[in-house]
């Protein structure tokens, strides 16, 4: 039905595993004039059937989706998505009163490698990360039909910035393939956001972080904080309601900080408590004089491919370094690493060699990681990419 990838007789064993990643060493033979984005199966040099992917042209040649052989392809999304469902279902997403947006699908987690599909309170933002998964996003949007029914009010696609230009794609800026959004505000635990998916980072809204902003607001109330790498505010918007004495929110980003004042205002929150600042992070740290209780560094990733990991690790060092620098005594630091290449250990090293520097005693509360709607694969462990620490400065 689909063209075959060959394997090697002894580079099997992780696939085999339903390691969802064959890497072009792997491959011993494939058909000719595939493409990237063409959907491949994969056999053993024995002629087993391995597995059915998307073909890459990369150094991963196949992303697989299936583990078992696939007779129609738009029933299999159908039924991905269902899972996918189900899974956010078991954890009280779905049907929560005080939270209406999560991510549907998370990529390998999913068993959907190179797809995401974020849910805003009606609209679901798909963002595809390969050629193949791109190509199914029509197909993707009548799958979410069939799975939210009437919920569904519109999908918009937005993947050209994620896609990989060196395999090449058609993709448009973006663009709503169903439907019109009845509205761009969602609610999270209690707390209103206006999401723009359009123009805004990522899918519109870090997601990832509605666990560790709702553990900020158990320590807020009648304290100082302050938020750098702001983006929209969550964490702001969480501590202000939390009955924090004082925010300030940072960001170098002048379309962040009028997002981030929008989503307090929203909110209806007391604005003579918040104050934004449009500034470089590492400046603010060095100039500020106020006393914070709680400092919040939650970057955008300093490493996206493992050539820039080392100068990351320096990054993360510095930083914190920054923070601590300017704590005082009995404050709390919540620092965070999205970048997958850096490792929970590495991440952790760093903060560690800053607090030797810095010369104060430091304990960890809290080691944070990314919530459950985004599922770690057993088989792909390299998809757990959010690290975060709590730390207690004396």
């Amino acid at each position: 039905m689909f063209p075959s990838v060959m394997l090697h007789r002894h580079k099997t064993e992780a696939i085999r595993r339903f390691h969802p990643w064959v890497f072009s060493g792997a491959v011993k033979r494939a058909d000719k004039g595939l493409q990237a984005g063409d959907v491949v199966e994969i056999f053993s040099d024995d002629g087993a059937y391995l597995g059915t992917g998307h073909y890459g042209t990369g150094s991963v040649a196949v992303r697989v989706f299936s583990f078992v052989r696939v007779n129609d392809l738009q029933q299999l999304w159908i039924d991905k998505l269902r899972s996918a469902y189900q899974l956010r279902k078991s954890v009280g997403l779905t049907d929560s009163a005080f939270t209406n947006t999560y991510r549907l699908v998370f990529g390998e987690g999913d068993g959907l490698p190179g797809m995401i599909i974020d849910w805003y309170n009606g609209t679901a933002v798909l963002q595809a990360h390969s050629v193949g998964m791109h190509r199914q996003a029509a197909a993707f949007a009548e799958a979410l039909k069939v799975v939210y029914g009437n919920q569904l009010k519109a999908v918009y696609d937005k993947s050209s910035d994620a896609l990989s230009k060196a395999e090449g794609t058609n993709a448009v800026a973006g663009e709503y393939l169903f439907g019109n959004p009845e509205t761009d505000v969602v609610n999270e635990n209690g707390h209103a956001f206006k999401i723009d998916w359009i123009g805004g980072q990522k899918t519109g809204f870090f997601i990832d972080q509605r666990d560790n902003r709702q553990l900020l607001s158990v320590y807020s109330k009648g304290k100082k904080v302050l938020n750098t790498f702001c983006y929209s505010g969550g964490f702001s918007v969480y501590a202000l309601k939390a009955g924090a004495e004082l925010v300030h929110s940072v960001d170098s980003s002048a379309k962040a900080i009028e997002l981030t004042n929008q989503n307090i205002a929203l909110n209806a929150l007391n604005e003579n408590k918040h104050q934004s600042f449009t500034a470089d992070v590492f400046d603010f740290l060095r100039d500020c004089t106020e006393g914070y209780d709680i400092v919040v560094l939650d970057p955008p990733a300093f490493a996206k491919h493992q050539s820039a990991r080392h100068t990351a690790i320096k990054a993360y060092k510095r930083l914190n370094l920054a923070a601590l620098n300017k704590m005082k005594a009995g404050s709390l630091l919540f620092t965070f690493s999205c970048s997958q290449v850096v490792n929970s250990e590495m991440f952790t090293g760093a903060v560690a060699s800053a607090a030797i520097e810095s010369g104060r005693k430091i304990s960890i509360l809290h080691q944070l990681s990314q919530p459950a709607d985004h599922p770690v694969s057993i088989y792909n462990r390299e998809a757990q990419y959010l690290k975060g620490l709590v730390l207690y400065v004396e």
